[in-house]
């Protein structure tokens, strides 16, 4: 009996999933997935408890950050300029420039296992040195390294094997498989590959399983049933809005201009003279924000976000603007360290500060907004940054104003100018253009 054209299409399929180029083309993918979920897991781990060890130091004399943090600072910078040459700063702005690059030596400058291992010290160094930095951009660098080299061994694909590990990176780090694929679709490709798309879901899925492996099913930052029960509850998204992309417009601009070299004078020319000096002396402006804000401004931000969401705990009235200080200067040092955690910590204080002036609107609601707001304004990539909060917060009565917020936020910052600090940042990592 013959089959029908369906029929023969379908056993043609089932034949090819069997073969040993279809194998060949998808195991980079799930042994790559599965070594950046596990990887995540540990960087988060190590990242708490170095964190710890900082916080126990401090407890001793809050004046030891004075010395503390511009050494580590300092050594952060000299480590990476001497042995890790390409690790510095978030990570993800590599991940994009290697994806332009066709070059494997040039992709390898930016994407090693070598490189990974570097990221990792570092980021951990920074932490303990108290800096306001992130892993959770580290940790989509470390990602792309890893599939970038499982696909050395394998011959695979590389713009899509970065793409995937990119994609994990995020979702093994936040447990946000939803927001891997939306920050490997909107930030690091601005499009995505069709023939590539199943493989990178399956990396997510295989990323987040072994995430879940390891700490079980989590929430980041805890379910939330904050809402904007009332009409004028909603005069909060456009004031976190327009605040949020200002402040993220401004960190946008600041760390951009400072790492490209573009610092106007003889304080550009300092800089560009001792970079280590400099971190040094970031190092020690950060610990000064940091006694001023009684110790809330070292690390991720993640504790004082959540204190804010939840309302309970003691952050200072004035911890959005110190944690915008402590970051940035911790970013433009040039240690390796993301922004992710950081950013949404300033938001969180920036809502905090937003509620104050709607007191009868549900401070958690104006939180989740301010953190959506300044979000958004560094990144440029709003939804994102209104899927990330979503699916870290299970909030999902704010939906449409965390969207809402997201835009406002986004187009703010595109009004003042400001660059999309991912892509402009991966410009530094290109070919100068004539």
């Amino acid at each position: 009996m013959r089959l029908s054209f369906h029929a023969r299409g379908v056993y043609r399929r089932s034949r090819f999933f069997l073969t040993r180029a279809a194998w060949r083309r998808r195991l980079p993918f799930w042994s790559g997935g599965l070594a950046v979920g596990f990887a995540a897991v540990l960087l988060a781990i190590a990242a708490d408890y170095v964190q710890a060890w900082f916080r126990d130091a401090i407890s001793v004399s809050p004046y030891l950050s004075l010395a503390i943090t511009p050494l580590g600072l300092g050594l952060s910078v000299a480590l990476m300029r001497r042995y890790f040459p390409g690790s510095q700063g978030s990570g993800i702005p590599q991940a994009i420039a290697a994806r332009r690059y066709d070059d494997a030596a040039q992709r390898t400058r930016l994407l090693s296992l070598r490189i990974a291992g570097g990221k990792i010290l570092l980021t951990l160094l920074g932490l303990l040195a108290g800096a306001s930095a992130g892993r959770e951009g580290p940790t989509v660098q470390v990602g792309a390294s890893i599939m970038h080299a499982v696909g050395g061994v394998w011959k695979g694909k590389h713009q899509g094997l970065i793409l995937a590990g990119s994609a994990a990176g995020v979702a093994a780090a936040f447990n946000t498989p939803l927001a891997g694929i939306v920050f490997a679709i909107e930030e690091m490709s601005r499009s995505f590959e069709q023939r590539t798309s199943g493989l990178v879901l399956t990396t997510v899925i295989i990323a987040g399983i072994a995430s879940l492996a390891l700490l079980g099913n989590y929430t980041y930052f805890g379910a939330t049933a904050a809402s904007l029960a009332r009409l004028q509850d909603w005069l909060a998204v456009p004031l976190c809005g327009v605040a949020g992309g200002l402040l993220g417009g401004l960190f946008s601009k600041l760390v951009v201009v400072t790492a490209s070299g573009k610092v106007p004078g003889r304080a550009g020319a300092l800089v560009r003279r001792h970079p280590v000096g400099f971190a040094a002396l970031c190092g020690l402006l950060v610990a000064g924000v940091g006694l001023l804000s009684g110790g809330a401004t070292y690390g991720t931000g993640y504790d004082q976000a959540k204190q804010l969401l939840e309302g309970a705990g003691h952050v200072p009235q004035g911890f959005g603007i110190l944690k915008f200080l402590a970051t940035a200067l911790s970013t433009v040092s040039g240690i390796p360290g993301g922004i992710f955690s950081p950013s949404l910590a300033v938001g969180a204080g920036l809502g905090a500060n937003v509620a104050t002036l709607l007191p009868a609107a549900p401070a958690g609601a104006v939180v989740l907004l301010g953190m959506v707001a300044y979000f958004a304004g560094v990144v440029q990539a709003p939804i994102t940054a209104f899927v990330i909060v979503l699916e870290m917060t299970e909030s999902n009565a704010m939906t449409v104003p965390l969207m809402l917020t997201a835009l406002i936020a986004y187009g703010t910052a595109r009004f003042v100018g400001a660059p999309p600090i991912y892509h402009a940042l991966s410009e530094n990592f290109l070919p100068k253009q004539p």
